[in-house]
């Protein structure tokens, strides 16, 4: 078997599990803080002297933001090899599509970060930037801190497209429940829809197409913790798949 002596088949499958709900976990944690509770404290919309005073004032804050996504990217990119490993018995092929589409997904988000911490060396005075006045230099740190929103929502269709596979193969999976698949299928069209409606009909964007995904995520976290992998029935599926082509 590809990987995985059978004499450590189970301990390793549901290692894989177990890790993946700690990574889920950390997403959870390190989402929230970066991407919900940071940006509450720190943006006023509309007002560039008011987000600039903040910034500077709570800069460990806008710093741990940022930090919070780097936590957040590589659970993200430890989790597309998990995920590989344990739905590759369903259709190899597919497994790897996701785990293409997650990492270009991550890629992407880590461009639109770069504009959230750039920001931050707007306000810091460089030398550079000194032909600027402030209330330009406040413009110019709210602008980036626009493009790192945008950023992050014109690409969404990749982690959708990703979750779509992975939750289609969890439900053909046998070995972890439908019900899982189907919530993290819908989960990842929300994020596709929210990705073209932002794109082609910015007013019917709501960021309630996105909720899907935290109970996804919830669900997976706590099914992952708690029970991992029906192992007997992953090792069937690996074994028949050895036997069989990969198209």
């Amino acid at each position: 078997m590809n990987g995985l002596s059978n004499a450590n088949d189970a301990e390793s499958v549901q290692t894989y599990a177990r890790t993946a709900g700690v990574l889920f976990l950390l997403t959870i944690v390190a989402g929230f803080f970066g991407e919900v509770y940071v940006p509450s404290k720190v943006i006023v919309s509309g007002n560039a002297t008011a987000t600039a005073k903040n910034i500077m004032t709570f800069n460990s804050l806008f710093r741990l933001g940022f930090a919070s996504y780097l936590v957040e990217a590589l659970c993200d990119v430890a989790l597309a090899l998990i995920f590989y490993v344990l739905l590759r018995p369903v259709n190899k092929n597919l497994a790897l599509l996701a785990a293409f589409f997650g990492l270009v997904s991550t890629a992407l988000y880590a461009v639109a970060e770069l504009f959230y911490f750039v920001a931050l060396i707007i306000l810091s005075g460089a030398n550079s930037l000194q032909a600027f006045s402030p209330d330009q230099l406040n413009a110019l740190a709210l602008l980036s801190l626009k493009v790192f929103g945008y950023g992050g929502g014109i690409f969404m269709a990749f982690y959708g497209v990703a979750n779509v596979l992975r939750g289609y193969l969890i439900f053909r999976s046998r070995y972890l429940p439908k019900f899982l698949g189907v919530l993290l299928a819908l989960a990842g069209l929300g994020f596709i829809a929210k990705n073209f409606t932002l794109v082609l009909a910015p007013a019917y964007s709501s960021n309630a197409l996105l909720l899907p995904m935290f109970l996804a995520v919830l669900s997976l976290t706590v099914w992952f913790l708690v029970r991992g992998v029906d192992v007997p029935k992953w090792q069937a599926r690996a074994a028949s798949l050895e036997g069989t082509s990969s198209f």
